[in-house]
């Protein structure tokens, strides 16, 4: 089932304005294997679109902070991507951001696809956050998919593994169990003073997004090795006096094959691409947006260094 973007009806009313009295803050990380629905959740739990979803693993590639402000809390929620065996060093920065993004938390969330059950990935995170961590919360999500007495020996199983301070069934996709988790967020969070304004959504720039719209895109419309051989970098933003803006994004594939793909018949698919990506930035910008594609092959881009920096990763080496 892919996991599409929230409704919009929970969306943000407006700005939060910061109560009086004493405030809670803190950062909360949410880990999981490729594909467990950790963007979804993010999404939900913030009430926007921060974080690009698609049905293939891997979506997410850097620390995405979305900022959740309910009452007197504020949650910093890290979404991270999803932890597997690295071959690359764009997976290896990928891998590493995860962890990293566990050990800079308050509290951390493993997000369970509860279909697939206890898998050998899970295993291999569960030995390493039983290695250190901070204080842990299981969350089993595609819970709406099955009957959740199916998921009690699953859940014992876990547990029997890893101490978690909370465990907690819930479905990302239809909001089922999410309002309990984000109350008991809330209510976790240190006492302190907010660390992002009151009506900041995430830390990504504009910028960012507009090249993330387009690579979700690539993600949903290719199969097999392109959307995963793909960056997108934007290259130009320009601000128009009708108050639109033009954005140019250039994709860099590794082979000519891919840029082949990714082109289609006479431009067809990367016109579908542009369209989609322009519809839903005209939408998260509130603005008319001109959108502007461009294809490149670069082979070995996943190993380049200046790469992983525009993708905001850390070299490790």
């Amino acid at each position: 089932m892919a996991e599409d973007d929230i409704p919009e009806e929970t969306a943000p009313e407006g700005p939060k304005t910061a109560p009086e009295g004493p405030t809670r803050a803190g950062l909360a990380a949410v880990l999981g294997a490729p594909n467990a629905g950790k963007s979804t959740l993010v999404n939900r739990l913030a009430g926007a679109k921060v974080s690009i979803v698609s049905n293939k693993p891997q979506t997410t590639r850097f620390r995405i902070r979305a900022i959740l402000t309910e009452g007197r809390s504020q949650v910093v929620l890290t979404d991270t991507p999803g932890i597997f065996s690295p071959r690359r060093r764009l997976d290896r920065a990928m891998v590493a951001a995860a962890w990293g993004g566990a050990q800079d938390a308050d509290l951390a969330m493993l997000v369970v696809d509860a279909r697939a059950g206890l898998t050998d990935p899970l295993r291999a995170i569960v030995a390493k956050l039983a290695k250190g961590s901070p204080p842990l919360w299981l969350v089993l999500n595609k819970t709406d998919l099955f009957d959740t007495k199916r998921l009690l020996p699953l859940t014992a199983e876990l547990n029997g593994l890893l101490q978690f301070a909370e465990t907690f069934m819930i479905s990302a996709e239809t909001g089922d169990g999410v309002d309990r988790l984000r109350t008991q967020l809330c209510e976790a969070m240190p006492v302190g003073p907010w660390l992002f304004p009151e009506d900041e959504l995430s830390d990504v720039t504009d910028r960012m997004l507009a090249a993330e719209i387009v690579r979700e895109q690539i993600l949903r419309q290719t199969h097999e090795e392109v959307p995963h051989h793909a960056t997108v970098e934007t290259e130009s933003w320009q601000e128009r006096k009708d108050g639109s803006v033009r954005i140019d994004c250039t994709i860099y594939v590794g082979r000519s094959s891919q840029k082949a793909i990714l082109i289609g018949d006479k431009g067809s698919r990367i016109r579908e691409i542009g369209q989609r990506a322009r519809v839903e930035l005209t939408k998260l910008l509130e603005r008319p947006v001109h959108l502007f594609l461009n294809v490149k092959d670069r082979p070995g881009w996943d190993e380049e260094r200046g790469r992983l920096r525009a993708l905001g990763l850390e070299d490790l080496e």
